[in-house]
């Protein structure tokens, strides 16, 4: 059967950034930037901090301690050097190309800044961080850490040499990324040569989209996605296959999921099903149940 590409449902310009923090400007795709966070289950959350020339700073930038629970945060680090720390005793850097993928699942103290001596001697810095919801029955997991290096994610290589997938979760032609997941997620970090051109095959009721990082490109040979662009695609069963083109050399987040089809109530940094376990989350809180943390 002859594929299809998958309708674009949209192409979303980058909304005006806020700061996160003091360290993290961020364009806010979703749920805040466009009211998209259904669509694209069971990513709940995306921000982006485009590409930012920063000057050396003695004052820590960065986001402080404070709680989550009832999802995922996954820290995907482009440009500049993240360092993270948790009330569970885990610590560690991001670098360029790594990834920090944080189960909160019961609940967790966290601290995110960017490490001391890029800090102090600042340079170029992009980053993406997703929230990404859990179903009911694993929002108490026990909180985990997976910590990704470039080095560690699942490489495809096309034989023209124009391509590169790089597999951070899910997998892409037989290559699987290191990222455990609680429900099916495709997650792949994608370097396309001018010229290059990908097809990545897809559910057609699956959540799916694209954040073009780097560069300009065409998706299913009709709509151009130029840098800090996001694209949306239909997911009611209408195509199984998307295609890029890379208009010039580009670098492509490409997300996708089987959306979670349960009810979602959010209040802060807390992800449950209902207000009545965000009550609950917030008075484990302040209770001290996820711990300590300076």
């Amino acid at each position: 059967m002859k594929p299809t590409y998958k309708k674009v449902e949209r192409v979303l310009p980058p909304v005006a950034p806020n700061w996160v923090g003091n360290g993290f400007r961020v364009h806010n795709f979703f749920p805040s930037g466009y009211k998209i966070s259904r669509e694209m289950s069971p990513f709940y959350l995306l921000d982006y901090n485009s590409k930012i020339d920063l000057s050396g700073s003695e004052k820590p930038r960065g986001v402080g301690v404070h709680p989550h629970k009832g999802f995922e945060t996954v820290t995907i680090a482009y440009h500049g050097v993240i360092a993270h720390e948790d009330s569970f005793g885990n610590k560690g850097i991001i670098r360029d190309g790594g990834v920090q993928w944080m189960t909160a699942g019961a609940g967790i103290l966290h601290k995110e800044f960017h490490e001391e001596k890029f800090q102090k001697g600042g340079g170029p810095f992009q980053m993406v961080q997703l929230w990404v919801n859990l179903p009911a029955k694993d929002k108490s997991a026990p909180p985990s850490y997976q910590d990704i290096s470039h080095e560690d994610k699942g490489v495809y290589e096309s034989s023209d040499g124009l391509i590169k997938v790089f597999v951070i979760a899910g997998d892409y032609e037989g290559v699987k990324g290191p990222a455990s997941t609680f429900t099916r997620i495709d997650l792949f970090d994608i370097v396309l040569h001018r010229g290059g051109e990908l097809t990545i095959p897809v559910d057609s009721f699956s959540n799916t989209g694209i954040l073009v990082v780097e560069g300009q490109v065409k998706v299913n040979k009709e709509k151009e996605a130029l840098q800090d662009h996001f694209v949306l695609f239909n997911s009611k069963g209408e195509g199984d296959t998307v295609k890029l083109f890379a208009s010039e050399d580009s670098r492509i987040l490409f997300l996708d999921g089987d959306p979670i089809n349960e009810p979602i109530a959010q209040y802060g940094p807390f992800l449950m099903n209902s207000m009545e376990e965000i009550q609950e989350a917030m008075m484990e809180f302040r209770k001290g149940k996820y711990g300590h943390l300076e």
